[in-house]
């Protein structure tokens, strides 16, 4: 899955509309020409202060994987925060909550966010949590992990590529995941394509 950074995120060239619509035409032209693999439209959208997200539903839904984020304001209290997630997740095109804790390892401590309620509202709109590979936010946490095995939330687990190198970031995040009891059951991109597609399906 490409996922670009969106326009909010103007210091890493997050994509405008009109440069995320050029990309997809491009991925289509791609898709045409590879066999035996596939790429997914995709994009990394950023969660606004009140919780829209920063495109439109009119371009959401021409992708594929859609993964959300916070890139600001993470000093929002405990109940604006989680409220702030909520409203998110409740758009039916978001698939994914990506670094659920904003945390960055001996940079940033986690924002404060009640992750039981997140959890218990991904259940219930058919939202994924990542547990995100790269060495600097292990993102969920392993205790994190532990906790949506037990709630029955299924996880992605997701490089955050940033160059290709970062692809080799993987394991870590299997780790993080084994460490924090889950199977490949409860990791939603250990499936074909095929079931991953009918898993993208809102409740």
């Amino acid at each position: 899955a490409i996922t670009d950074h969106t326009k909010s995120l103007a210091v890493a060239g997050g994509l405008t509309e009109k440069r995320l619509m050029e990309q997809m035409t491009k991925i289509d032209q791609l898709n045409e020409q590879l066999h035996g693999l596939l790429l997914l439209k995709s994009a990394e959208v950023d969660i606004l202060e009140d919780g829209r997200l920063d495109l439109s539903d009119a371009i959401l839904k021409e992708l594929d994987w859609v993964v959300c984020s916070v890139h600001s304001r993470f000093n929002l209290s405990r109940e604006k925060q989680t409220e702030r997630l909520i409203r998110a997740m409740n758009n039916p095109y978001m698939n994914a909550l990506a670094h659920p804790t904003g945390r960055l390892i001996n940079e940033r401590e986690p924002y404060e966010v009640d992750l039981k309620r997140i959890m218990k509202v991904a259940l219930e709109t058919g939202c994924y949590l990542e547990v995100n590979a790269q060495p600097k936010r292990l993102d969920l946490n392993d205790m994190n992990c532990k906790m949506a095995k037990d709630m029955g939330v299924k996880v992605v687990i997701s490089t955050d590529a940033h160059s290709t190198t970062d692809f080799n970031n993987l394991r870590y995040g299997v780790d993080q995941a084994q460490r924090g009891w889950l199977e490949p059951d409860d990791v939603i991109n250990t499936r074909s394509w095929r079931t991953l597609k009918s898993l993208l399906k809102k409740k």
